[in-house]
């Protein structure tokens, strides 16, 4: 699972304390897709991996291109350390856009198109045999307001716990 960006305080990220600010919305929505899970452990143990596309801390309300381009090295190499990856969860719009900056070096167009994302989430996208789902951020104070995103993020969970059994 991709997330968009590290918090400011790296304690409060996934790896971080046991009641980490990003584990607050995580674990809840891992639960609601059936997964049981209470720590980062757990969801470890159940074969996912989480990480952060841009790896420095955003300074402003939106995340710059050039922050997303300064970290795409360190998510590849990441990428590269699960030669079994079922499928990727692309948990927002910039862990999409940093995918899409990944794989346009090799197949010279966005694998993930530039739609809405309720419009992507139905369909069956893959990169080189994995499964490649865009879905809504997972972290951060904005996705308790919106309880849609939360019904369909648990959703699209739910499908990739599926995928991964």
């Amino acid at each position: 699972m991709i997330n968009e960006v590290v918090p400011f305080d790296p304690v409060q990220d996934f790896y971080g304390i046991p009641e980490a600010d990003y584990l607050k919305t995580t674990i809840p929505l891992l639960q609601g897709a059936g997964a049981e899970v209470v720590s980062m452990q757990d969801i470890l143990q159940k074969g996912i991996y989480i990480t952060n596309a841009v790896k420095t801390p955003k300074t402003g309300y939106a995340i710059d291109k050039s922050s997303i381009e300064s970290s795409l090295p360190y998510l590849e190499a990441e990428i590269s350390l699960f030669p079994n990856i079922k499928v990727l969860m692309l948990m927002g719009d910039v862990a999409r856009k940093a995918f899409n900056m990944i794989t346009k070096k090799s197949t010279k167009k966005n694998v993930i198109p530039a739609v809405s994302t309720y419009k992507l989430r139905n369909n069956k996208i893959y990169y080189e045999g994995v499964r490649v789902m865009p879905s809504y951020i997972m972290t951060g104070g904005n996705i308790l307001i919106e309880k849609s995103k939360v019904a369909m993020a648990t959703e699209d969970i739910a499908a990739m716990l599926e995928i991964i059994r």
